[in-house]
């Protein structure tokens, strides 16, 4: 099988991953176990099959590079779509565990180093469009794949060129600041924030919270407030961790908080 064709393989687990991902934080069946094992195999098929890595599929598809989606354009079109409508259902599971470039940085995050907080949610969201706007124009009018400047190809393919630096760099920040690439460059991270920010299933708080604050000062994205919508949640567990009551937040539907007869 050519090594383009083999990045099917990636996309099917990805998308496999995510329906298995949201009934086992449904169920309560998820561990922090199971979070690492999902990103330490995400993280492998990046380096042996380049995928699942949507963000360069959608450069791909940009340049209308057939080569560089595996296939036919409007099959990745179709991909990218569906992916963009499981996170309008079930939250961010792909960019939180599916995508190696989000592996990466997660695996990285949870090195016991002191962490940069950063409290303003508009101004990443706001560099972060500038990056897709100029990222459409390098590619649809120069055909230039903007995301080749930092290196995800060089890196998952061990190429050690400039752009393997690059992002080792983007690594290496990431044990200090969380997630930087996805919060502030990633193009198909910015897209995806759209449909999560009204998904049907979200970490949401029950009856159950006291208000304590805690799931608030370990969130790193600052979306742990009551009224958060959520956009920029990668479900990393950390606030359901931090929670001091039982059932104070859950992963459920909008309107499906359990009765206090139906959760004994």
């Amino acid at each position: 099988m050519a090594f383009e064709q083999a990045r099917a393989l990636g996309f099917i687990y990805a998308l496999a991953m995510v329906f298995i991902l949201a009934y086992l934080w449904h169920t309560k069946r998820w561990t922090r176990r199971i979070g690492w094992v999902i990103l330490l195999v995400t993280l492998a098929l990046g380096f042996l099959i380049f995928s699942p890595i949507i963000p360069w599929q959608f450069q791909s598809l940009i340049l209308r590079d057939a080569r560089g989606v595996g296939g036919p354009l409007a099959v990745a079109a179709i991909g990218i779509l569906v992916m963009l409508a499981l996170s309008f259902l079930f939250g961010r599971f792909y960019c939180g565990y599916l995508c190696p470039v989000g592996a990466a940085q997660e695996l990285a995050s949870l090195a016991p180093l002191s962490k940069i907080k950063v409290g303003n949610k508009v101004w990443p969201g706001v560099i972060r469009w500038i990056v897709f706007l100029l990222f459409i124009a390098a590619g649809y009018f120069f055909s230039f794949g903007l995301l080749r400047l930092f290196g995800i190809r060089d890196f998952f393919l061990l190429l050690f060129s400039a752009g393997f630096f690059i992002f080792l760099v983007i690594i290496a920040i990431s044990l200090f600041l969380y997630r930087p690439f996805c919060r502030f460059i990633c193009p198909f991270g910015a897209l995806v924030s759209i449909p999560a920010m009204g998904s049907l299933f979200k970490i949401r708080r029950t009856g159950a919270c006291i208000s304590c604050g805690k799931c608030e000062k370990v969130c790193p994205t600052n979306e742990a407030k009551k009224d958060d919508l959520k956009g920029e949640c990668y479900l990393c567990h950390r606030c359901l961790d931090a929670c001091p009551t039982a059932g104070a937040l859950e992963y459920r539907r909008a309107g499906g908080e359990r009765t206090k007869e139906g959760a004994k």
